[in-house]
């Protein structure tokens, strides 16, 4: 099974979530708060909830976009 692609369901993450995970790159352990908002968004919901490449690309992306 294809692992869903962050593309897809990273506009429809709720804000602070995705502050969260701006402020805490890379970091093993999820909360579950987080992980519960990345879930209503249509992201993953098994481990590993993100992978290097998700990481990348929420490294690159701007604040000023949400």
């Amino acid at each position: 099974m294809q692992p869903i692609k962050i593309e897809r369901w990273w506009p429809y993450l709720d804000t602070t979530a995705k502050q969260w995970l701006r402020e805490n790159l890379r970091q093993d352990g999820i909360p579950p708060k987080v992980q519960d908002r990345i879930a209503e968004a249509g992201g993953p919901v098994i481990d590993p909830i993100l992978g290097v490449q998700d990481w990348d690309f929420i490294e690159t992306q701007s604040e000023l976009v949400d």
